[in-house]
This record gives structure tokens, C-alpha cells and sequence, in this order.
């Protein structure tokens, strides 16, 4: 049996899961060390398991960009140099790129790949409300993101790419984006909107509409947005076509799902929500990743025992310790109360997080917990070093 392999097939590690995997995604709510994780793991990768990695993410921290020693991010990927893997005290078997994803540059992409002559190519990208919100409108980030993914992952430039989404709900509506989008532009609103201008008749039923409109927003703004979605109705079977097929690569084999969270009550439900979505969608869930979670040292029953002894005889322990502190009997009985019943509150809350961790782990292959560390990821090592703690 393969290393990290389990006997029914499954994978027992995040090191077997990434080796077996192309995409791995990452999702979870704001604030859980989502973005870490995901540049921690794919660091991980390129150390041990060579080939060419990729992290995208969408909205990077500064600190990320400095951590992976590369200055700043971009639509193109950029490689992080072989210096900040020396530094780090690491000699990676291949090499981790990363790249942050630019909606406009990516927009205007999508644009010169799908419309169906150079003429309608430049009437869109010169379109005044395009200049304005490209990037901005109907789900158009997630949209983007997984035209980008599937982009990627089409040229075959990288063995691995791993993708750090938007927050938990948002990442809902990452994965329902493009078929989002394929429904928006076939929809009644959006005919609405155009049929007036596809035609010099206008029909009674929405003349009114159509007055009002023209006072408050001007007819020229109306005009702009029906030509900026009629110019754009004509990509529409290029959308439907790249949403089935970016669709079909989420649900390929060589895709899975990594959810990070923490153990606290509202991450924790997000992870929930979000695992039974993607089960009820049927994607691959390869792992949870759960960051800062308490010690499981907290769950001994030695240790707690040890601690309730220590309550109940501070009296009797101070009395001794305080000649030995050359401190007062009384204040040295009350830091002990204090830090038996702090270890105690810690216990309760240790053993509410392992319930909770065995209720999430019902989906996932792995699961994989981190402690909160105790400085901040400023560096590759740092990011090794968490991706240590979560990798077998």
C-alpha cells in the first residue's frame, strides 16, 4: 500500500492528497488562515514533490507577497526565486509560482478570446459602461476566477495549481459562477433591457418604463448599457461552452476541495454549510484543514485531574511555595486558583472542539490541525514550517 494511502483507497495525509490531485481549491470564511494555508500547502508541494506548482489567490495579504519572497502579485504568475527557499534552510525537488488575480486584465482576456470578430472585440472593450465595471458586475470576480483557473490549467504549464477563493459564501457562488453568468445573459431582466434598442418599436407595456428611465438615468447611459450587453450576447455560446467545461474540470477526479477553518462557533458553521454543499454538489472533499486549534494534551484526563487537585489545595501549596517566591501566601494561592481554573476552562473548551472536529470530519479525507502559532508568517520558513504541521 502507498504511503499516506488508506485500505479502502482514500488518502490519509494532505502529502497523498496533493500528490494524486492537479486542482486543489481552498475555501472557508474570512479570518481562518485560509490564504496561509493554501501558500503553506503549496509550498509544501513544490519541496517534496516537485514538478511546477502554482498558488492563485484573489485577495492577498501584502504580507504574503513579502512572505513568498517575490515583492508583489499579478495576473502572470510569478516565480518565487530559488533564494527564499535557501534562506529558508530548503532545497525544493521543483518550484512554486504564484500569481493574484487582475479582474480587468482578465476580463479584457476573456474578451479578445470570445467575441466573435475584431470589430464587436473593440466595440466592447471601448464601450464606456464596460470601462466602468468590468470586473464589477453579476458575480463577474468569482465568473473570472474560474475562467483564470481553467485557463490555467488548460495550458499545462503547471503540475499543481492550488486556488484560494473568496470567503465561505462567496466561494458558493466561486463554484455557481459560471452557469451564474450563462443564465444572466439569457435572462428576462436582460432582455428587457435590450429589446428596445434591437428595435426601433417600442411596445406599449414598456413605454412607461422606458420614460422614466430616460429622465433619471439619461438616454444615452440606457443606450450604452444595451449596447455593452447586446456586444456581450454575442459571446454567449463561448460562456455557456467554458461553463460546462469549467464545470466538468471541477468535478474531474483530479480536482478536490480543501475547507480551512477554525474550531470557534461561526467559523466552524461555515465549515459545515460549506462541506454539505459540496457534498450535496458532489465534488471531491479531500481534506478540512482546522488552524489554531487547542493542544491535545488538554484532553487528558491525568491533566485535568492534576488540575482540579491543584484547585482544591492551593492553601496547602501556597503555604509551602511561598517562602520559596519570597512572595505573600495570598497572592501566590490566588495565580494558583487562577491557572488550575484557566486550565480547566481550557480543558471544557478542548473537548467542545474535538466534538466539533469529529462532526466535520465526516466528509473529508483528512483532516489536518494546526495550533495557533506563536508568531506571525512573515517568511517561506514560516510557511514551511506551518505546512510541516499539517502536511502528514
Amino acid at each position: 500500500m502507498a504511503r499516506g494511502t488508506r485500505a479502502d483507497g482514500g488518502v490519509r495525509s494532505l502529502d497523498a492528497l496533493y500528490a494524486a490531485k492537479e486542482i486543489v481549491v481552498a475555501c472557508g470564511s474570512g479570518g481562518v488562515g485560509k490564504t496561509t494555508t493554501a501558500a503553506a500547502t503549496a509550498a509544501m508541494a513544490a519541496v517534496h514533490h516537485g514538478g511546477r506548482v502554482l498558488v492563485v489567490t484573489v485577495d492577498p495579504a501584502r504580507r504574503l507577497a513579502d512572505a513568498l519572497g517575490i515583492g508583489g502579485f499579478g495576473n502572470e504568475a510569478r516565480q518565487v526565486p530559488p533564494a527564499a527557499f535557501a534562506a529558508a534552510g530548503v532545497e525544493p525537488r521543483g518550484e512554486l509560482w504564484a500569481a493574484m488575480l487582475d479582474a480587468r486584465q482578465s476580463w479584457d482576456a476573456l474578451v479578445r478570446r470570445h467575441a466573435p470578430d475584431v470589430q464587436t472585440q473593440r466595440r466592447i472593450l471601448e464601450n464606456p459602461l464596460y470601462q466602468n465595471i468590468a470586473g464589477k458586475f453579476v458575480q463577474s470576480h468569482d465568473y473570472i476566477a474560474m475562467e483564470r483557473l481553467y485557463e490555467l490549467h488548460t495550458e499545462g504549464r503547471y503540475d499543481l495549481i492550488v486556488v484560494d477563493t473568496p470567503p465561505t459564501r462567496n466561494a458558493v457562488d466561486f463554484i455557481e459562477a459560471p452557469a451564474r453568468m450563462a443564465e444572466f445573459f439569457s435572462s428576462r431582466l436582460l432582455r428587457l433591457l435590450i429589446v428596445p434598442y434591437r428595435s426601433r418599436v417600442v411596445n406599449l407595456a414598456s413605454r412607461p418604463f422606458y420614460q422614466v428611465a430616460d429622465r433619471i438615468l439619461g438616454s444615452q447611459f440606457l443606450s450604452d448599457i444595451a449596447e455593452f450587453f447586446i456586444l456581450f450576447q454575442t459571446m454567449y455560446s463561448g460562456f455557456v461552452a467554458r461553463a460546462r467545461a469549467v464545470e466538468r474540470l471541477l468535478h474531474d477526479k483530479r480536482t478536490t476541495f480543501v475547507v480551512v477553518s477554525t474550531l470557534e462557533a461561526a467559523p466552524a458553521h461555515e465549515a459545515e454549510f460549506f462541506l454539505q454543499v459540496l457534498r450535496s454538489k458532489r465534488f471531491h472533499v479531500g481534506a478540512l484543514v482546522l488552524n489554531r486549534v487547542l493542544p491535545p494534551y488538554l484532553l487528558d484526563p491525568d491533566g485535568g485531574a492534576a488540575a482540579s487537585r491543584l484547585v482544591a489545595g492551593t492553601t496547602d501549596i501556597a503555604r509551602r511555595l511561598a517562602p520559596l517566591l519570597d512572595a505573600d501566601e495570598p497572592s501566590v494561592e490566588r495565580i494558583l486558583t487562577e491557572v488550575g481554573e484557566a486550565y480547566r476552562n481550557l480543558r471544557v473548551v478542548a473537548k467542545a472542539e474535538a466534538a466539533e472536529r469529529e462532526e466535520l470530519a465526516a466528509v473529508p479525507d483528512v483532516v489536518a490541525t494546526a495550533p495557533e502559532l506563536d508568531a506571525d508568517i512573515h517568511d517561506l520558513a514560516g510557511l514551511l514550517r506551518l505546512g510541516m504541521l499539517i502536511w502528514n
